[in-house]
């Protein structure tokens, strides 16, 4: 649905296990990597949340914001599929809210 002047935001959360990663550097370049590839793709803001100090786990952020709620989900369920592609990390969990 679309009104206008709405602003529709969707949150996406996932939680990442990196099981290659024998330390910090490994972790930060696998996540560096993917979170520049979805912005790239998806222009969405994209940022690590938590688990920053774990070497083979990771909590991702992904906001976009429009004014149609069927583009917003669709966008996160493009990023949710790029993500769960990736080789090098495992999707353990995810969350998806629309505000």
């Amino acid at each position: 649905m679309s009104r206008k002047g709405a602003m529709i935001v969707g949150i996406l959360k996932l939680e990442l296990f990196i099981g290659g990663a024998t330390s910090l550097k490994d972790k930060r370049r696998v996540v560096k990597r993917v979170c520049d590839r979805v912005r790239a793709r998806h222009n969405v803001a994209i940022a690590e949340i938590a688990d920053c100090d774990l070497w083979q786990r990771c909590t991702l952020g992904v906001a976009c914001v429009s004014n149609e709620a069927r583009l917003v989900d669709s966008v996160l369920s493009r990023v949710l599929r790029d993500v769960e592609t990736d080789a090098d990390l495992e999707v353990t969990n995810w969350e998806r809210t629309i505000i």
